[in-house]
């Protein structure tokens, strides 16, 4: 399954590697990183959106990951993408906001491997 994460912060890359290791060796799952909404927009644009789980940060500089899951469903209104939203604050607001835009999951920080990865494999 080809996964991509848009996170603004410079060690979710590694953080996602050293994580999920073994599936990556494994041929499970494939991520790719965006690090704003912005690149995350360029890279859907060469991808099969069918083939495609979204990971996004709610905070980030310039396009907020709400925007950019405005701007996808606007072109994908039914899933796929499965997209799953992330953030740091679990604020009742957001959590709405995002549901009410077309996402699949919540996830606040800092994350739970081992809950995401059992939401991961079960999205296969």
């Amino acid at each position: 399954m080809k996964i991509l994460v848009v996170d603004d912060e410079e060690d979710v890359r590694t953080l996602f590697e050293q994580r999920f290791r073994r599936e990556i060796r494994a041929g499970e799952f494939d991520f790719a990183f965006s690090g704003s909404g912005e690149d995350a927009i360029a890279y859907l644009q060469d991808q099969d959106l069918e083939a495609i789980l979204i990971l996004s940060d709610i905070n980030m500089p310039g396009m907020s990951g709400i925007e950019l899951l405005r701007q996808i469903r606007s072109k994908s209104p039914m899933a796929p993408p499965t997209i799953m939203m992330i953030t740091a604050y679990g604020d009742s607001q957001t959590l709405k906001q995002a549901m009410d835009l077309g996402a699949n999951d919540f996830l606040t920080k800092p994350l739970d491997f081992i809950e995401l990865k059992q939401k991961l494999k079960s999205s296969i």
